[in-house]
């Protein structure tokens, strides 16, 4: 029988080969790729992104654990069928106009996708209006909107705007965040939620979401 607290701790404690042993066994043993995706790597996942909010765990150690989740992924995608790995929304995430800062904006990616979302990672230096074409594209539930530099969050209020001015802000949540960002701003420039980490962001995501 698979246990899937020993995957999810596996995961927690970033043993690769443990974890990669792990999954290959289970499937031997007819286990749903779907069943040991959402039972043991994502609830892996969601312990790493608190233990990194709680200050336990730092980037290095989350981004290495990102890493190894994605192996895993990789092993069972093809084994989970059409709308079988149960995705927890469809998100963009973007970096605002004129700002290249990406590593936590990354990070926040790899969370959310190993928290089972449909997350599309469009870069950095991205306009409002390219935002405003991948809500339509995509068909996005929530943007999420990334400044690094104190010059670049007033970029964050314009894309709102133009979100707004396309019609498309019922349809769409807008999370922001960033090291200049605060929750007092989000509030100020119209935002539906603010994220301190990405730990918490995933969270945030996901009441969003639900």
């Amino acid at each position: 029988m698979t246990d899937f607290i020993e995957i999810a701790n596996t995961l927690v404690d970033r043993d690769q080969d443990k974890l990669i042993e792990l999954v290959n066994t289970s499937l031997a043993d007819n286990v749903q790729a779907v069943d040991i995706l959402n039972q043991g790597l994502i609830p892996g996942m969601d312990i790493v992104g608190d233990k990194m909010e709680d200050g336990e765990m730092f980037i290095p150690e989350v981004l290495m654990a990102a890493k190894i989740m994605s192996e895993c992924v990789a092993i069972l995608k093809p084994l989970l069928g059409e709308g079988d790995s149960s995705k927890g929304g469809n998100l963009i995430i973007g970096t605002v106009k004129g700002d290249l800062h990406d590593i936590g904006k990354n990070l926040v990616s790899m969370m959310m996708e190993s928290a089972g979302m449909d997350i599309h990672n469009i870069g950095v230096d991205i306009g409002p209006e390219d935002f405003v074409t991948h809500i339509k594209e995509k068909n996005a539930q929530v943007v999420c909107l990334s400044a690094l530099l104190t010059t670049t969050m007033p970029m964050m209020k314009q894309t709102i705007d133009a979100i707004v001015e396309a019609g498309l802000r019922d349809q769409v949540k807008i999370m922001v965040g960033g090291a200049p960002v605060t929750q007092a701003f989000a509030d100020e420039i119209g935002a539906d939620g603010y994220a301190t980490d990405a730990g918490s962001a995933v969270k945030l995501a996901k009441t969003l979401i639900n």
